[in-house]
């Protein structure tokens, strides 16, 4: 729920928005880096105890977010939370992978699909609300509570286990420096690299270099050593190599969409913070309805072919609405979002036990690494192309707009006519109210541009899924009972 309060937070921290949106990059950077480190450091902890300090530091961190009085606080306990929070997730596969028993796994992986879903279709809602009505700190406070009944579930519900402090001594430290140094420099550029005008930007191409050095040098470190912290070597399983590219398209599309539809409710139809989160809860609660159905599914039909259907659905939502108009808003974006609701948890459960089915229980944790290490990577791939692309689309349509409301065109003509009409009360002189006439047909015809830029966003999405429904040929077949059981 952070975006939906993001402008009031900005604002109450006395920064602006383009200094802001560190708020939300330094979480990301931090985030991303500690993924793959997930599976080394449960290892060496174990797994409850590793969640369970997590989980309070999480919670802590967010309580200072709310108490933070300026922005370099608010990076700094972001950056916190980050570290704490991006644990979450890739622990969670790996304890449905592994902990539960193989007839549960389904329907293990079907309820982790759920947390994942509503997370995203609740998150501007409530935020929106909190924001408005109680200040943006709340949109921090309110995860106390959860994450006081997380650490309580999590010290009932799981084994302690013996802590091997002895893999410190043999941690890949160089490869673990190597892979923080890159990922988080490329998290920064695709993160900032469209408000700082990407290469136009030193910082960006400085950022980008490291990048460039640093992630060849991690991979080559991880495939040289004999006990990596993270086995790349995993990807030589097909079925895992394969899920890892649909994380990626699946990243793209689903963050991408989460941000495309905000963003052009905001902007064209002129929506508030609660207004989006009610236009985006129906992605979101109507997946409540189909998720209990794909474990039972799973036990008769092959999950590729569920798999497929999930995502041939998907792209079908996104290309629902490459025609988009200016008078495009929730009414018209219900059907389409629907659609998404039906298709998305096939997606989203399936593969992510996909990911993790393959491989060996003792290679769980790096799999699931890798897995959402890739998807977070098409999400924030993802929202840098659609921010650029979007920018870059505006411009060319609005070139080829332009250039059809050439002076000899009558409609133009007759409607600057209307237009200076009603200004002609508003302006000194006629001339004043055709200039005033032609700033209104400009804005009009950005207005259209924008229309048809985030239309084509859509397209974009669409075909991502369809990429990642061609992957789907690459995932070894299992049966229906197989894969239900993982």
């Amino acid at each position: 729920g952070l975006e939906a309060g993001y402008t009031q937070l900005a604002s109450g921290l006395a920064a602006s928005l383009d200094e802001g949106t560190w708020i939300s990059t330094g979480y990301l950077v931090a985030e991303i880096v500690v993924i793959p480190l997930t599976g080394y450091l449960g290892n060496v902890f174990g797994i409850r105890r590793y969640l369970i300090v997590n989980a309070i530091l999480f919670v802590c961190f967010s309580m200072l977010c709310g108490t933070a009085t300026n922005l370099t606080e608010m990076i700094l306990y972001r950056v916190g939370q980050g570290f704490t929070g991006g644990v979450m997730i890739p622990t969670a596969l790996t304890i449905v992978s592994v902990k539960l028993p193989p007839d549960r796994r389904a329907m293990g992986m079907a309820l982790f699909g759920i947390t994942a879903t509503l997370g995203p279709a609740l998150g501007p809602t409530i935020g929106g609300w909190i924001t408005d009505n109680l200040g943006w700190p709340y949109i921090f406070y309110i995860n106390f509570i959860p994450g006081c009944l997380l650490v309580a579930m999590i010290w009932y519900g799981m084994d302690p286990e013996p802590m091997k402090l002895g893999r410190l001594k043999e941690g890949d430290w160089i490869g673990i420096a190597c892979m923080a140094i890159g990922l988080g420099s490329l998290e920064v550029v695709l993160e900032e690299g469209e408000r700082k005008d990407w290469f136009g930007s030193p910082t960006i191409v400085d950022l980008a270099v490291v990048a460039a050095i640093f992630i060849p040098l991690f991979i080559a470190i991880e495939l040289w050593r004999k006990r990596p912290f993270i086995d790349l070597r995993l990807l030589h399983d097909r079925t895992l190599a394969a899920s890892c590219f649909i994380g990626l398209a699946l990243g793209l599309a689903l963050y991408g969409s989460i941000y495309t539809i905000p963003v052009y409710l905001g902007q064209i139809q002129g929506y508030d913070a609660t207004q989006i989160g009610i236009v985006v809860m129906w992605i979101g609660l109507p997946q409540l309805l189909v998720f209990p159905f794909v474990p039972l599914l799973m036990k008769f039909i092959d999950a590729r072919l569920l798999l497929a259907f999930g995502l041939a659905v998907f792209a079908a939502s996104n290309f629902m609405n490459i025609h988009m108009t200016h008078d495009t808003a929730e009414p018209q974006l219900r059907l389409s979002m629907l659609v998404r609701a039906a298709g998305q948890p096939f997606v989203i459960t399936i593969i992510s036990q996909m990911a993790t089915a393959s491989v060996a229980a003792k290679d769980a944790a790096g799999a699931s690494s890798l897995f959402n290490v890739m998807r977070n990577l098409g999400g924030s791939m993802g929202i840098a192309l659609l921010q650029t692309f979007t920018t870059w689309q505006e411009h060319f349509h609005f070139d080829v707009i332009s250039q059809r409301l050439t002076e000899d065109n009558p409609l133009l003509q007759e409607r600057l006519g209307q237009m200076a009409q009603q200004f002609q009360g508003d302006a000194p002189s006629p001339g004043d109210a055709m200039s005033m006439a032609l700033a209104q047909i400009q804005i009009l015809v950005r207005r259209e541009a924008y229309v048809m830029a985030y239309s084509d966003c859509f397209y974009i999405m669409g075909a991502a899924m369809v990429l990642a429904l061609i992957a789907v040929c690459f995932l070894r077949k299992t049966s229906g009972r197989h894969a239900a059981a993982g």
